[in-house]
């Protein structure tokens, strides 16, 4: 009798087992893999995935003064450290410092992020009533990866700042521009590769007693083992120690 019951018991654990999978595997794969939010506050439309999310995405609606899509624009945008090595100062910043379009693009961006931290492509000042609530158009990926949106550009003559507004990271390199047709008068500056920085980092020594303490320290210890070096060598090749050998 102790074996059945105990045969009982484990049948009944593996039932319990194969119910619960059975209703996670069905709970996974009803799951939508990517979620939509309009957010009614803000009046924004955003694409939220585990892995970052697309805000005001527009493929088909055009700004003011268009009356069609002039051209389809492709463009990869790479970010992460290793692009930093462009300009002294940073720590991260995109694979490319600009980029130029006709007025009225559309412009497709694949956004791969090559750090294991955030990394946004964000644009401002676009027309309000397309990119609510503020114009804004921003693809965001957490770590590596990549994501793919399209936005186009209005029927202006105008230059604008494409950064990352993850903290710290504008000022520490992460900005390009975007040109629609001539652009703004100026280019923007402190764009990595692009345009000089207002603040040029020289890296340059503050010499201090200390300093200088420690140059003449060093260069006279540099001296000192070159000689005792010398004295080795010249012992070492002198009549009396080859004939000891």
């Amino acid at each position: 009798m102790k074996i059945k019951r105990h045969l009982v018991y484990a049948l009944l654990a593996l039932l319990q087992i194969f119910l619960l999978n059975a209703v996670y595997a069905e709970t996974d794969t009803n799951k939508p893999p990517k979620q939509t939010i309009d957010h009614s506050m803000h009046k924004h439309t955003m694409q939220m995935e585990m892995n970052g999310m697309v805000m005001n995405a527009n493929t088909d609606q055009l700004p003011r003064g268009c009356t069609e899509i002039s051209e389809d624009v492709n463009i990869t945008v790479k970010a992460g450290r290793k692009y930093a090595s462009k300009a002294n100062g940073i720590m991260f910043t995109y694979n490319q410092g600009q980029w130029k379009v006709k007025p009225c693009s559309r412009v497709n961006v694949t956004f791969i992020n090559d750090d294991s931290i955030r990394h946004q492509f964000m644009l401002h000042q676009l027309p309000p009533t397309i990119y609510p609530p503020f114009g804004m158009f921003n693809i965001e990926v957490t770590g590596p990866g990549q994501r793919s949106a399209s936005f186009i550009v209005p029927n202006v003559d105008k230059t604008y700042l494409v950064h990352c507004d993850v903290a710290q990271h504008t000022q520490n390199g992460m900005k390009a521009q975007l040109i629609v047709g001539k652009g703004s008068d100026e280019d923007l500056p402190s764009i990595p590769g692009v345009t000089p920085p207002v603040w040029t980092d020289t890296y340059t020594v503050k010499w201090t007693s200390m300093s200088y303490t420690i140059a003449f320290m060093s260069a006279l210890g540099s001296i000192l083992l070159g000689l005792v070096i010398w004295h080795g060598f010249r012992r070492a090749g002198s009549p009396a120690s080859q004939a000891e050998k």
